[in-house]
């Protein structure tokens, strides 16, 4: 799945899409971590997705969408 939109933010709608899918992924897919890429490839964001958080984070330092 593509979108050709880069240059314009997510609909309200389409953030709360987002988020289901992420908890969805997170529920389903997400094992002990997963790492992905995303963005313009000359500016990439880089994305971990883990069942810990960041050492030296405490996890109340994570907000819940």
């Amino acid at each position: 799945m593509r979108n050709e939109r880069h240059d314009e933010p997510l609909s309200d709608t389409e953030l709360e899409l987002f988020f289901q899918y992420l908890h969805r992924f997170a529920q389903h897919d997400v094992d002990l971590f997963a790492l992905m890429e995303a963005g313009d490839p000359q500016y990439p964001c880089y994305v971990s997705l883990t069942r810990d958080p960041l050492p030296g984070t405490d996890a109340d330092a994570y907000r819940r969408p």
